[in-house]
């Protein structure tokens, strides 16, 4: 935790899910958490349960900045619109970082406007809930999962290094560095792509009377498809070139696996059967 020495106040700015889970942690580990939400009713949840030391509804200078690290768990519209409009409000030095799942619509937009004063260092948690709201934050999703840190150009080693430590202290298992670019190419296969599957799989059928029949395999695949339409949606536009690359990838072996089953082709179900048992053992947890 050296690099937190100057960093013992943070700000969450929007007190959901993900939001409160860094709150839960970092609290719990002793640093004065502070946050910004819409309804009272978050800021008393959050209080009530320990999470913040104290909170605000509304933006105010006199607050802001007290802030040494302010984390952002806004949708990524919100996120730039808040940056414009309250940066000012931020002590010099501070560094900004958020959990926001696209990088190339937010990270240069951020990064161009900001003062030179203050830093920001874009992440993004590869873990979460289908749930929203911080009555459903749990810091424990963090324990054994992925955290993505897209840095450029603009950012400084120690300001890196600092939002390293933070997943570190959060408790995240894996810290990759990619670029912006390459986080969106990455996010768009594995999380966008199978949102947009699972949503296309509970779309298919009436599936009210079907919940008496169904297995595992049907939930497992679905668990996500109960979704934030608002988040999702913002997040597939922001990133609709590299989704739109990743659906038609997956059309074309979809349409290959049918096309074998159509013709009775044994060998091309058997050989793609073999490559998805392979290509899924590397995702196991060990």
């Amino acid at each position: 935790m050296t690099g937190f020495i100057n960093y013992k106040k943070v700000l969450i700015v929007g007190l959901g899910m993900i939001g409160g889970s860094y709150a839960q942690k970092l609290s719990s580990l002793g640093f004065e958490v502070g946050a910004l939400a819409r309804r009272q009713e978050t800021l008393d949840y959050a209080l009530e349960k320990g999470y913040i030391a104290h909170g605000r509804l509304e933006v105010t200078r006199d607050y802001v900045s007290q802030f040494d690290l302010v984390v952002s768990a806004l949708y990524p519209k919100a996120f730039l619109a808040w940056v414009e409009k309250y940066q000012d409000f931020l002590k010099s030095g501070a560094v900004i970082t958020d959990v926001t799942g696209v990088k190339r619509a937010v990270v240069p937009a951020v990064q161009g406007m900001l003062r030179p004063d203050l830093e920001f260092v874009p992440a993004h948690p590869m873990a979460g809930s289908e749930r929203s709201g911080v009555e459903y934050a749990d810091c424990r999703v963090f324990a054994g999962a992925n955290f993505i840190i897209t840095p450029t150009e603009r950012n400084t080693p120690e300001g890196i290094e600092l939002i390293r430590t933070l997943g570190c202290i959060l408790g995240f298992r894996h810290i990759a560095v990619l670029t912006p670019e390459q986080h969106d190419e990455m996010i768009g296969f594995l999380s966008q792509l199978t949102h947009c599957i699972a949503v296309t799989l509970m779309d298919c059928k009436e599936s009210e009377h079907l919940a008496e029949y169904t297995g595992d395999s049907f939930r497992d695949l679905t668990r996500i498809a109960r979704i934030n339409e608002n988040m999702w949606t913002e997040l597939f536009l922001e990133n609709r070139d590299e989704l739109l690359s990743q659906m038609d990838l997956f059309l074309e072996k979809f349409t290959q696996l049918r096309n074998a089953l159509a013709a009775g082709d044994t060998e091309t179900m058997k050989e793609m059967m073999r490559l998805s048992t392979y290509r899924r053992s590397f995702f196991d947890k060990k």
